[in-house]
């Protein structure tokens, strides 16, 4: 994960409800964020409404009740050093989320969620974009059907 997040020259894409083991990974993600945007990275940011009907739905059905909106407004104070700044763009979506998508240029860690189970009990798929076959592009069409949708949050 840290070379991905180190490595990346071009666009950092996050689609997830909170992804918060991100910045319990480190603690300093957000100003990483800021420091790759500095440097020219795209980063968009795809976050759950926390007052929407699928964050509550999914909340429930993973165990956690009004723990997932709870996360995702960790997840937004945890990288506020980002939010806002040139280069980092923030958007909230209130989608049913089949799967979580983390790109990094030509690399993608898609997390499959399985009913009743929390994202990290669930396996992930580490894409490359090798140009041969259609699965890196597919979700990366499906990240980009989530932002065209998605609100723009407040910095």
């Amino acid at each position: 994960m840290d070379r991905l997040f180190r490595e990346v020259s071009e666009r950092l894409d996050v689609l997830a409800y909170a992804a918060l083991f991100l910045t319990d990974w480190d603690p300093d993600l957000g100003a990483l964020l800021a420091r790759r945007a500095e440097s020219g990275v795209k980063v968009r940011l795809l976050l759950g409404d926390p007052d929407s009907p699928a964050v509550a739905d999914r909340g429930v059905q993973e165990g956690l009740g009004d723990g997932l909106a709870s996360r995702i407004r960790i997840s937004e104070v945890n990288l506020a050093q980002a939010i806002g700044r040139p280069g980092v763009e923030l958007r909230r979506h209130s989608t049913t989320l089949y799967n979580s998508i983390y790109r990094f240029d030509g690399e993608m860690l898609v997390n499959t969620h399985a009913y009743g189970f929390q994202a990290a009990q669930s396996p992930v798929l580490h894409l490359r974009n090798s140009g041969a076959g259609r699965l890196f592009g597919h979700y990366a069409e499906s990240f980009d059907r989530v932002w065209a949708t998605a609100a723009k949050a407040d910095a």
